[in-house]
């Protein structure tokens, strides 16, 4: 079974193209089987990629998506992605992650044709997310999962499913025997860990202790030696470092300039008050001519 070299540089599978690849590579099908039945908690049979990508209707959408989406045996639908970075608006939380997670899982289970079908015969759709950070603070578990429930908690239907997998609470499993991990947890401790050689050594446990996982690993490996693939890494990386850069100096401009109105609104109290110019000065830290032009 393959191994992680212990200082081998390989390409994170929680980035979400490298997920996406790995998932999809003509010899993973074992490896999706084995990722979709842990995530749905079902003895999943067979899959079959459905390389549908909705049309970009807008220049602000993006034209590129890195989910897995697919059916099962019966036909029920699993879309299968990986988030590496946060979809977060000041003062919001994560409620556009949740928007966005219910708007493509309600797309996608009503995509399915129902002409001719009775309602009670639609299938079952799972949208299931693993996060490179945390969505839900209060809860210490790492595994959510929602579907539609009555007010006392009964479930009223089990047709859609959320599935959303915290992986940045997965360090307290590294001290968890190998042998007492679940499918989940497995996956999730490869998916996260695998680029890090910090924590090589377990995580070797870990991939010898599931087959597919092995088979994963031997696919991650190839994958790692593409250089157009890991120029592509590269390139999406520059991408949001930049943009986080972007996003980070509008914030401290934005800080400084409420600063600045602050300190002029002081100031020109003061002068309303009958504070003198000099006085202002050695309060506030502006100088006199910044005063005298309040």
């Amino acid at each position: 079974m393959a191994q992680l070299p212990i200082d081998a540089d390989i390409l994170p599978p929680s980035d979400d193209r490298i997920f996406k690849t790995l998932l999809t590579h003509p010899d993973a099908k074992p490896v999706l089987i084995n990722v979709v039945s842990a995530v749905i908690e079902r003895n999943v049979i067979d899959v079959q990629i459905r390389n549908i990508e909705p049309p970009v209707m807008d220049v602000n959408e993006k034209a590129e998506r890195f989910d897995v989406n697919c059916t099962i045996e019966g036909g029920d639908q699993v879309d299968v992605e990986m988030h590496s970075s946060a979809i977060e608006e000041p003062g919001e939380g994560h409620t556009s992650f949740i928007n966005k997670y219910i708007y493509y899982l309600t797309d996608l289970h009503s995509s399915q044709p129902s002409k001719g079908k009775k309602y009670a015969n639609l299938v079952r759709t799972y949208q299931a997310t693993f996060c490179g950070y945390t969505v839900f603070p209060g809860r210490p578990d790492f595994v959510h999962r929602f579907s539609l429930r009555k007010t006392d908690g009964e479930q009223l239907s089990d047709q859609i499913n959320m599935v959303i997998i915290e992986m940045s609470k997965l360090h307290g499993l590294m001290q968890k025997p190998v042998e007492e991990l679940t499918p989940l947890e497995m996956w999730s401790l490869f998916f996260n860990y695998a680029s890090d050689t910090r924590h090589r050594a377990y995580l070797n446990k870990v991939i010898s202790g599931k087959e597919e996982i092995g088979m994963a690993t031997a696919l991650l490996q190839e994958i790692s030696k593409d250089e157009e693939e890991r120029a592509r890494f590269r390139s999406r990386r520059m991408a949001e470092t930049d943009r986080v850069s972007d996003l980070l100096t509008a914030e401290a401009r934005g800080e400084a300039r409420g600063e600045a109105r602050g300190i002029s609104q002081v100031a020109l109290n003061m002068k309303k008050g009958g504070m003198s110019v000099e006085n202002i000065a050695q309060f506030t830290g502006l100088s006199v001519k910044e005063i005298e032009r309040i």
